[in-house]
């Protein structure tokens, strides 16, 4: 017993809650690779840093002998899943779903060991359900108990739309667990319902319940909302190790306990300096997904740029077909602000610069009879240029 509370021990780590750690004990004293689901509905093309919380975590239930059951929820991804929504979900068309599928698979594959994952979608079961069969899932929960979850309660309180369909979505996804035998399931906190309704309909159909382990929610680069890419505060998977590296550098402080805890498996030495202690966070990032002379580099980057004052060592051109051009236009022609209202609030804080002076003028017009440095923030440089040289 002492060796499978050890076991436990590690796993806690940055877990937010085990539903129930008695029997998941019981399970690992079986002694046997449990069955370890974990699901995720096509979306979004992109994996961020807070996806990868789940992934990390699975890797470690990987690592200890278990299988992962990647169910990829293509047939769910029609219905949308309502949680922490305040409207209904736009469906995704087919194609949508199958290239996010596709470049799904791609991503989680630098976590977890192919040749150990199980990858099943959805459709496979759920797009050959009978109207019977549909019928006794939908007798296994009542309205009440669907009213119960947050956002659905919400929404009714406030006289939202909510559409039968929509309260169809967690009996599927708990319907996978029945299909594939669940062990075990991890989720984020927003998913505990889901993870709840699963766990009750194993039960309604004979099977062992799956034990439910709950992952907290990693706040954004804004460290106030959930790392999303609509909320613009996210670290692409797949960005490049300098894009990771500054917006890395740029957390909040108070977040940094948490993004050690989930994202490494090093802990905070709380006696260093902030600015330190992100610098070996964002190593530890980059040589995870990268490797360790790619971090070593852009800590190198990252002190010419912002302790030596010196430019970065590769800086993109951008070419314009006149001499002169307004800068606020340029900003958002460019790309380094996604509309000139926010290019004109970056000049209105101090944040754009051309050849290392900070720009106050709103109406600046930028003369481009020599190639001229733009600086938006801390970690944008373009290059400003006449198209063929011209004069």
């Amino acid at each position: 017993m002492k060796k499978e509370s050890n076991l436990l021990n590690i796993i806690k780590r940055g877990v937010e809650e085990i539903i129930v750690e008695d029997e998941l004990l019981e399970k690992f004293k079986a002694n046997k690779p449990l069955r370890i689901k974990f699901g995720a509905d096509p979306t979004a093309p992109d994996i961020h840093l807070g996806h990868t919380v789940i992934l990390r975590k699975l890797r470690q239930l990987q690592d200890l002998g278990h299988k992962i059951i990647f169910i990829i929820g293509d047939f769910t991804a029609r219905i949308g899943d309502p949680s922490g929504r305040d409207e209904t979900r736009k469906p995704l068309s087919d194609e949508e779903i199958e290239r996010n599928a596709g470049t799904y698979q791609e991503q989680v594959f630098k976590i977890l060991e192919r040749d150990k994952t199980e990858v099943v979608f959805n459709s496979q079961w759920l797009g050959k359900l009978t109207a019977q069969e549909i019928m006794r899932l939908s007798s296994c929960y009542t309205v009440a108990r669907m009213l119960e979850r947050d956002d659905f309660k919400k929404r009714y309180t406030t006289e939202k739309e909510i559409t039968i369909l929509e309260f169809l979505y967690p009996l599927l996804q708990g319907y996978d667990s029945v299909v594939v035998r669940a062990d075990v399931e991890l989720g984020g906190t927003d998913q505990k319902f889901n993870l709840l309704v699963g766990r009750q309909l194993q039960k309604d159909y004979g099977q062992q319940p799956q034990v439910i382990m709950t992952m907290p929610l990693l706040e954004g680069t804004d460290g106030v909302r959930k790392m999303s890419k609509s909320y613009g505060n996210y670290i692409g998977m797949l960005e490049s190790p300098k894009q990771m590296f500054g917006k890395l550098m740029s957390i909040p402080d108070s977040l940094m306990p948490k993004y050690f805890e989930l994202l490494t498996d090093i802990s905070l030495d709380e006696t260093l300096h902030p600015k330190e202690a992100k610098k070996i966070l964002a190593k530890e990032i980059i040589k995870y997904y990268y490797d360790e002379t790619e971090a070593e580099s852009q800590e190198e980057e990252f002190e010419r740029i912002f302790r030596d004052k010196e430019l970065p060592k590769e800086i993109l051109a951008f070419e314009v077909d006149k001499p002169s051009v307004g800068l606020i236009d340029v900003i958002v022609m460019a790309k380094l602000a996604p509309s000139k209202s926010e290019a004109r609030r970056l000049i209105s804080q101090g944040g754009v610069k051309i050849d290392h002076k900070k720009v106050e003028d709103l109406n600046l017009e930028v003369n481009l009879t020599c190639p001229r440095i733009l600086q938006v923030g801390k970690r944008k440089f373009i290059e400003l240029r006449i198209k063929n040289d011209q004069k």
